[in-house]
């Protein structure tokens, strides 16, 4: 069974540079149209300073940490046993390219379902612009199965 105290456990934080061609990456890899997060002319010409991340870009951003699955060692969990259960967005403004963007992540709960077969840690991570402005709230959910506990 994972540590419940570890509920309310903040992680260390970490910063990740918003680059440009990381973000037309981004936008060709799940399939964005919009010339917005392609061309920095057509973004400035829609009104935005550069490039707009796409949606769901903020995850991947979040990745970028030295460490992204240390909340998992500090569990004792191999990552062999974790499923990516459920990601949630909440943007309170928009992440573009030359952003620098820090990320601090914290677990807000830990339960059991399936009789201790599958065990849940939920992890709130918020990320923070460099003018110090939230600009967007991740809530993570990662499902570890515990195979002593199948039935």
């Amino acid at each position: 069974m994972l540590d419940r105290s570890l509920i309310g456990r903040r992680l260390p934080s970490h910063n990740s540079q918003v680059e440009r061609g990381q973000l037309q990456f981004f936008a060709k890899a799940t399939g964005a149209s919009d010339p917005i997060y392609y061309d920095r002319a057509a973004a400035i010409e829609a009104g935005h300073p550069d490039i707009p991340a796409p949606p769901t870009f903020a995850f991947t951003l979040n990745q970028q940490s030295d460490d992204p699955f240390g909340f998992l060692r500090l569990l004792g969990v191999n990552i062999e046993d974790i499923l990516h259960g459920e990601q949630e967005f909440t943007y309170f403004s928009q992440i573009y390219a030359g952003d620098q963007v820090t990320f601090e992540s914290e677990i807000k709960d830990i339960y059991v379902k399936k009789g201790g077969a599958l065990e849940f840690v939920v992890l709130q991570i918020s990320g923070t612009n460099q003018h110090g402005e939230k600009v967007v709230e991740l809530r993570n959910t990662t499902v570890v199965r515990r195979a002593e506990h199948a039935q």
